[in-house]
């Protein structure tokens, strides 16, 4: 499957409306999927993470109501927890790198650009760091596919990687501002990258996620709007990334189901 290939020149109008939680099955993608290809993040079947029956379906511990109005559930094994646990490790070894930085010691370019994009939403708070934030990101970086790029079908490139390079795809813009909201000092339990699922075409596409003011937000690399999860039409969220690991969304009637 061919992974994003998306000009920032292709911006689109995005939610329209509020649509009602949870999402039902036959949702499709808020994007315009003429415009777009997907991203493999499983592989194939026989890779796919499961939930771990072991774990109850919780929500997010620390809101008052859960992202999209969904409940989650954990996942181990497969592709996409592999390869967000390498993300994990190399963005925490680049953090460091910058940390050096700011302390006069040797930085790499990589290192200082990072510097740079975080600190565009010096003297702003709330939306107007995000945005700032999101903006310089999305402008810093060229859309390209990971065939085009690296000649694989999916190739999860490390915030410096991809800073060097100039290009990516979704999960890379997602990840750089991932790191660049950290080093600008956002929480760790205010971030993290969700994976929706277009229905027509079936692919799938990352942004990352920023609580602001207990809303989340979505930052997407194809638009500078900040998107409330609440608002989202046309998409189905299937997984969220953070620092605790891998979640499946599951609906909340599967959670009241399970419980009763």
């Amino acid at each position: 499957m061919l992974l994003l290939g998306l000009s920032l020149a292709a911006i689109f109008p995005l939610l329209a409306r509020r649509a009602p939680l949870p999402y039902p099955a036959t949702t499709a993608a808020f994007f315009d999927t003429a415009k777009i290809e997907g991203i493999a993040f499983l592989e194939s079947d026989s890779n796919a993470v499961a939930p771990d029956p072991a774990r109850a379906v919780v929500r997010d511990e620390h809101a008052g109501v859960p992202m999209f109005g969904m409940d989650t559930e954990p996942v181990f094994g497969g592709d996409l927890p592999e390869k967000w646990g390498r993300a994990q490790a190399e963005i925490s070894q680049q953090l460091k790198v910058v940390a050096l930085c700011r302390d006069g010691q040797r930085c790499p370019a990589a290192a200082r650009e990072l510097i740079r994009l975080s600190s565009e939403g010096a003297g702003r708070s709330g939306r107007a760091r995000v945005g700032l934030i999101n903006r310089a990101v999305n402008l810093a970086i060229g859309p390209a596919s990971d065939e085009a790029q690296w000649g694989v079908p999916d190739h999860w490139s490390a915030p410096f990687e991809t800073i060097q390079s100039r290009r990516g795809d979704c999960e890379d813009y997602a990840i750089v501002k991932y790191a660049a909201l950290l080093e600008a000092g956002v929480s760790a339990d205010d971030l993290k990258l969700v994976v929706l699922k277009s229905a027509f075409p079936n692919e799938d596409h990352a942004v990352l996620a920023v609580r602001v003011d207990g809303e989340w937000l979505l930052l997407d690399n194809r638009t500078l709007t900040l998107v409330r999860d609440t608002d989202v039409v046309r998409a189905m969220p299937e997984f969220m990334l953070d620092d605790h690991g891998v979640r499946r969304f599951v609906s909340a009637n599967r959670h009241r189901q399970s419980v009763s």
